[in-house]
């Protein structure tokens, strides 16, 4: 018999990892803040629940995706909350990007309610949601991990067990770290290739093939020379997931400076408006100091 899924947070990411748990066959009851991400769903065939506890209520796994740890706090805690509907033997799976430690206190709780809690941030961005290749790393008890895993393969390609509770939330910061600096390198290349005089486009094509090879410069650069700066990650979010990464470093004393410096970055693509863009779009905080406008195809 199919699990019994619910999705709660049905945003940029979450609509497209519903649908494709839905598509793929598991019965599926959803819950959003705003009704049209639900109503549009629901027409595809999932179920309609108006509380994160009617969801726990008919789910036998539940899945969240929520802005940020006093969101998730809400919705498991809370009033009419999932833990209100919760039942013994159930698995609970938070895809958001939380604090770690909100991770292993939430983990603590449900245990104690017989209930299995996975951190389970993703990465791949909206296009990675959609196709179901996200990357998807997992923090909690092994043995839920591997219940979880007919769900999670259509959701993702990775899907790795990093280890106990909270695991996956280090993961996930440490992974931010590292968009973070590629999103911030690749603009400033962009921006020193066109003020020297050379097609930026060229460039990118010349050090794609070589150790500068990554993600980043194979998907990135073609939307913004399109003029594309839609999101696909919103810089506010890439700039909350960086306050996690700098808050997790001081509770366990590890200086980073790069990460610092990207963060600073970010709060300035904020000041400057841009805060609903593409977390690629800090291009535009790079072409300010420059003075430049980079080249756009017509």
């Amino acid at each position: 018999m199919q699990q019994r899924v619910g999705y709660i947070g049905l945003g940029l990411m979450g609509k497209s990892i519903a649908r494709n748990i839905l598509k793929a066959g598991f019965p599926l009851t959803v819950h959003n803040r705003s009704r049209e991400a639900v109503n549009e769903l629901v027409g595809e065939g999932a179920y309609e629940a108006f509380s994160p506890r009617e969801v726990a209520e008919v789910s036998d796994v539940v899945f969240t995706n929520l802005p940020d740890s006093p969101d998730l706090e809400q919705v498991v805690l809370g009033e009419d909350g999932l833990i209100e509907g919760f039942r013994s033997g159930m698995v609970f799976v938070d895809n958001s990007t939380i604090k770690p430690e909100t991770a292993r206190a939430i983990g603590d709780v449900l245990r104690e309610k017989g209930v299995s809690a996975l951190d389970a941030p993703v990465s791949g961005g909206d296009v990675g949601a959609q196709e179901g290749t996200l990357a998807i790393m997992v923090g909690g008890p092994e043995d839920a991990f591997k219940q979880v895993m007919p769900i999670f393969e259509v959701m993702g390609k990775s899907m790795i067990y990093v280890g106990e509770s909270g695991a996956g939330q280090v993961a996930k910061a440490c992974n931010q770290i590292m968009v973070a600096a590629q999103m911030t390198a690749m603009a400033e290349l962009l921006i020193l290739a066109q003020k020297s005089g050379v097609d930026p486009r060229r460039v990118i094509e010349a050090i794609r093939g070589g150790a500068a090879q990554c993600w980043t410069l194979d998907v990135k650069p073609q939307r913004l020379f399109g003029g594309d700066r839609d999101p696909g990650f919103k810089a506010y979010m890439m700039h909350k997931d960086l306050g996690i990464v700098l808050d997790t470093a001081r509770t366990y004393g590890v200086p980073l400076p790069s990460a610092a410096l990207h963060t600073q970055l970010y709060e300035a693509m904020l000041q400057m408006g841009m805060r609903e863009l593409d977390n690629s779009a800090i291009v535009g905080v790079l072409e300010k100091m420059a003075s430049i406008q980079l080249i756009e195809e017509g």
